[in-house]
């Protein structure tokens, strides 16, 4: 299996990042085997596109929360990076979990 689970709908809350926040998250190694997608379906078409990044961000972003990593966007980067025997790739992850804790809830 390529990610650790695949599941329909993200399971936190509303984050309310901006691409201007996210960009401001540096870009980390995860296995893809840790993530979890939240997109159960993908279009073929953006998948085989090679400019698919051109107006985004190059790095898939991803939600820590409750101890597990869910991989939010770039789920069509992450499965060409496993088409081409990849099993780590970068990824912008934006922890809950610790501004949970740093929030005191």
């Amino acid at each position: 299996m390529i990610f650790k689970d695949v599941r329909d709908g993200r399971p936190y809350p509303d984050h309310g990042l901006s691409l201007k926040d996210w960009a401001r998250i540096p870009p980390r190694q995860m296995r893809l085997d840790e993530l979890i997608a939240t997109k159960r379906e993908l279009r073929l078409d953006t998948l085989l596109d090679e400019d698919s990044t051109f107006y985004g961000d190059l790095f898939p972003h991803a939600v820590h929360w409750s101890g597990e990593v869910y991989l939010e966007d770039g789920l069509h980067r992450a499965l060409r990076s496993a088409l081409q025997q990849r099993t780590v790739i970068h990824v912008r992850v934006l922890d809950l979990d610790e501004l949970r804790g740093a929030n005191g809830r």
